[in-house]
């Protein structure tokens, strides 16, 4: 079943989760304005399923079912889907500014590949197949799970276990015959009031002694212990957020209280040793996705930027500041999409069967938009003028005391009406100059790991051993000796053989 906009909304009322926000207790997720915005943002990953010069996108055979799913629900089988993926997620964030779902996809990947390789180690198929059920349930119900990954983590410097709060991290207290009782507390929780099921995963690598917090499962949002507290999602309700009135995101806390997880949705419980490949795993994909979604999100600045200048008379052909500041955005957002790119391109086939990103360009572009962001927004800000966070409220727009001499003195070009340049104006501030505005710099900078995260993942994976046999090579030889010995011969980074892709060595 591929559900639209609208069931995915009306599905969400057969759930009763325990959620407050702002204070209140949330009576309907599906009914509450507050978190309407972040419905809708979702529900375009529902609706563009639907659209037929979308579908190649949005849609791909799953081949463990042979049925027909969502992208945001699929396992990768090749470096094409990869491709697919990448190209879908910014389709999806150029119409919601985040659609949230493709999170989804990511848990799902990094799944399927760590549970693989845990039956590997024990000789059996129980853990995959326990999976490959669950993953089948969640594509022939069309649902989107959430992602909860990120720990309280109390004293940064302690191991898990060693935490003077042992909540502080998501555990297991009990352990049954049926299943496991979990307890603890998960933050930034991308969608979590209106997703179907929460994934519980582990945040690090965890050791021996973590063992309790080696786990992970999969909640239903209404499970009997567990709490959510959320914030509303983009700016519902204001006349001036021109954008995230309509589209946004909520992040939530969640608060595990001894929550009983039945064995059919536990993945992980104490394999601390597979916690490693399940984490790095999941940051490839989502850093990856990470770049789709925030090429979307810079196509929206590119064409308001242009929308802004030419209300304001300027035309970027013959303006050259102007059109210097729209180059330079659009150098920022496809320097970091064309990582994402080469990344898909020398995709890298897990020893599961399925593909995941090539780590050193997923990490690059997803560091680069981190730590790019701000320019993104300076620049839409330095196209646009200081119009966009000085102009009056919408308000005044129907106050007959002022809203004429507005309409005649801050129009800009005769042939734009003044309400147009303020719309555009109020979009542009919505997304860079508000507190919505705000979060989109932060969630990129942070979301998917901190920079020194991708730093880690950089290093760790680029080939700098080869770099360095290199050098010691041409200065061995005088530099020039031989100019034709190996130098054709490609750089040893994992996955740039050929353009298709490779297989990453099962060798040990």
């Amino acid at each position: 079943m591929l559900m639209t906009a609208a069931e995915y909304r009306e599905s969400l009322r057969r759930y009763t989760p325990r959620v407050y926000c702002q204070g209140e207790r949330v009576t309907s997720v599906a009914d509450d304005p507050r978190l309407a915005p972040g419905i809708a943002a979702v529900g375009v990953t529902y609706d563009l399923a639907h659209a037929e010069d979308a579908q190649e996108l949005m849609l791909a055979e799953q081949d463990t079912s042979g049925k027909t799913v969502n992208r945001m629900l699929h396992v990768n089988r090749h470096s094409e889907d990869l491709l697919a993926k990448l190209e879908a997620v910014r389709l999806v964030c150029r119409e919601s500014g985040c659609a949230q779902r493709y999170l989804t996809h990511d848990a799902l990947n990094a799944l399927y590949q760590a549970t693989w390789a845990m039956d590997q180690e024990s000789g059996s198929e129980g853990r995959q197949q326990r999976f490959l059920e669950y993953l089948h349930q969640v594509q022939d119900e069309d649902l989107t799970l959430g992602v909860a990954m990120t720990d309280g983590k109390g004293d940064r410097r302690l191991h898990p276990h060693a935490q003077s709060t042992p909540d502080s991290y998501v555990r297991v207290v009990e352990r049954r015959a049926d299943g496991i009782v979990i307890s603890g507390v998960k933050a930034i929780i991308t969608g979590g009031p209106y997703m179907h099921e929460l994934l519980v995963m582990p945040c690090r690598t965890m050791a021996e002694a973590d063992a309790d917090y080696a786990l992970c499962c999969a909640v239903p949002v209404d499970a009997e212990g567990l709490t959510m507290v959320t914030r509303p999602a983009g700016r519902p309700g204001e006349a001036a957020a021109k954008f995230s009135a309509k589209y946004g995101q909520s992040t939530a806390v969640a608060f595990f209280d001894k929550v009983f997880v039945p064995d059919a949705k536990v993945f992980l419980d104490g394999h601390w040793k597979h916690t490693e490949k399940l984490v790095t795993a999941y940051a490839a994909h989502h850093r990856h996705s990470c770049i789709g979604a925030r090429a979307g999100f810079g196509d929206l600045l590119i064409g308001a930027g242009v929308l802004m200048a030419e209300a304001n008379g300027l035309d970027p052909s013959r303006v050259q500041h102007i059109r210097e500041d729209l180059v330079e955005l659009i150098k920022i957002v496809e320097g970091f999409f064309a990582c994402g790119v080469a990344s898909s391109v020398y995709g890298i086939e897990d020893p599961a069967g399925s593909w995941q990103p090539e780590p050193v360009y997923a990490n690059v572009g997803k560091l680069l938009l981190a730590t790019q962001i701000y320019d993104m927004q300076r620049l839409a800000h330095d196209v646009s003028g200081g119009l966009v966070v000085a102009l009056p409220g919408p308000e005044e727009d129907h106050n007959p005391a002022v809203a004429g001499d507005l309409d005649t003195l801050l129009r800009g070009r005769p042939d734009v009406p003044y309400a147009q340049r303020m719309d555009v104006a109020r979009m542009i501030q919505d997304l860079t100059a508000s507190d919505t505005g705000g979060w989109y710099s932060v969630i990129s900078l942070h979301g998917g790991g901190s920079p020194q995260a991708m730093k880690r993942e950089i290093y760790r994976n680029y080939p700098l051993e080869e770099r360095q046999r290199l050098v010691e090579r041409l200065l061995d030889r005088g530099v020039a000796a031989d100019a034709n010995s190996g130098a054709l011969k490609r750089g040893k980074q994992l996955g740039q053989c050929c353009p298709t892709g490779c297989r990453a060595s099962t060798e040990k």
